[in-house]
C-alpha cells in the first residue's frame, strides 16, 4: 500500500470520526459504494450479530419477495408432512387414492388453513389433527402480520433518493483547481435543507509509524435551501487544503478515499434523510470537468433535467 508523503502540513486532521487511527488494522475502503461501513463482525453468535428486522427492510426487492415465497412453502411443506404423518383419513374430503396426490391435498389444506381461507371441503378429524390445523392458523396470522409489517416499512422507510456520479474529478476552479462530486436527486421527492460534508482519510506516514488521518474538506457551498436539480460539491484545493501540491501521479500511486456524508429533509416523510458514498484514490479523475445535466425545453417554458448525464464529464487542461 503506497502512503503519503506530500500531505500539506497546513491542514488540520480531525480525530472525531468514528474510524480506526491504526492503518495496520484497517482493510480496504472505509466506506463501501452504497455507504455501508466496509466492516466485517465477529466473535459474537451469528444470530446475535444480525437485526433481522434491518435485514429484511434492507436486502434487494426480489430477494424479500424470495424469502416470503420461500417461507410460504416450507411451511406448509412441513404441516402437510404432519398431517401425513397423523393420517390423510383424518381430513374428511380427501378423495384421492395415491400416496402423491394424497399428500398433494394435505398439502393444499395446509395453504387454506395457514392463510385462513378455509374453501370447506375438506376439514380435520380427531384431536391430533384438529390441534395441528389450530396451531397452522395460529402461526398463519401472526405470519401474515409480520409480512405485513415488513411490507410497509419497506414501502415506508424514509430514503434519500440521491445518485451519486461515479467518478470524482480534479477541475479547473477560478484561478487554480477543485476537487468535486456530483449528485442528483432522481425522484419526484422534495428535499429541502441540504448540507454535505466530505472527509478525506489517507494513509500517511510520519516518524516511522503509519497511522490513518482524517482531514474535513471545506465546501465552496455546504448548505443549499432546495436540492430540485444536480448539485456539485466543490472544494477548493487552496494553500489550505489537504490536496493542495498533489499531482496526478499522486492519486494514481498512493492510497485515500473521500467520504460523502448528504443530509436533507424530505416533507413528504416529514423527515431528516442520509446519504452516504465514498471514493477512493482510483475512482478521481484528474483534469475533466461536469457537463451541465439541465437546460430549457423548446418553449422556454420549463427547466428540463437530464439523468443521464450525471456521470458525463469532457477532459481539460489544468
Amino acid at each position: 500500500m503506497a502512503l503519503f508523503k506530500r500531505i500539506n502540513k497546513k491542514a488540520k486532521a480531525e480525530d472525531n470520526t468514528g474510524f480506526g487511527s491504526n492503518a495496520n488494522n484497517y482493510g480496504g475502503r472505509f466506506l463501501n459504494k452504497n455507504g455501508n461501513p466496509n466492516v466485517q463482525k465477529i466473535g459474537i453468535g451469528f444470530f446475535d450479530s444480525i437485526s433481522w428486522y434491518h435485514t429484511m427492510l434492507k436486502i434487494p426487492r426480489w430477494k424479500f419477495f424470495f424469502i416470503i415465497l420461500l417461507f410460504y412453502f416450507i411451511v406448509n411443506l412441513f404441516f402437510a408432512t404432519i398431517y401425513s404423518l397423523i393420517g390423510v383419513e383424518h381430513l374428511i374430503g380427501i378423495t384421492s387414492t395415491t400416496r402423491i396426490e394424497k399428500f398433494g391435498q394435505a398439502f393444499f389444506f395446509s395453504i387454506q388453513t395457514f392463510t385462513t381461507v378455509g374453501y370447506g371441503h375438506i376439514s380435520p378429524s380427531g384431536f391430533a389433527t384438529s390441534f395441528v390445523a389450530s396451531v397452522e392458523a395460529l402461526l398463519g396470522l401472526l405470519s401474515f402480520a409480520i409480512a405485513t409489517g415488513l411490507f410497509y416499512g419497506r414501502f415506508s422507510k424514509p430514503k434519500a433518493f440521491l445518485l451519486f456520479s461515479t467518478h470524482a474529478i480534479i477541475a479547473p476552479y477560478k484561478e487554480g483547481r477543485a476537487f468535486m462530486i456530483r449528485m442528483v436527486p432522481h425522484k419526484n421527492a422534495n428535499l429541502t435543507d441540504a448540507e454535505a460534508k466530505i472527509t478525506l482519510g489517507i494513509s500517511t506516514e510520519e516518524n516511522g509509524v503509519v497511522a490513518n488521518k482524517f482531514y474535513n474538506l471545506n465546501l465552496e457551498i455546504e448548505k443549499i435551501s432546495a436540492l430540485t436539480l444536480s448539485w456539485t460539491l466543490v472544494h477548493p484545493i487552496t494553500e489550505d487544503s489537504p490536496l493542495y501540491g498533489l499531482q496526478q501521479e499522486d492519486f494514481q500511486q498512493a492510497t485515500g478515499e473521500f467520504i460523502v456524508f448528504i443530509k436533507a429533509f424530505d416533507d413528504m416523510f416529514s423527515s431528516t434523510v442520509v446519504k452516504r458514498t465514498s471514493y477512493t484514490f482510483d475512482e478521481v479523475v484528474y483534469g475533466a470537468q461536469f457537463v451541465s445535466m439541465f437546460y430549457k425545453n423548446a418553449t422556454n417554458s420549463k427547466t428540463i433535467l437530464d439523468i443521464s448525464r450525471l456521470n458525463l464529464t469532457e477532459k481539460v487542461t489544468l
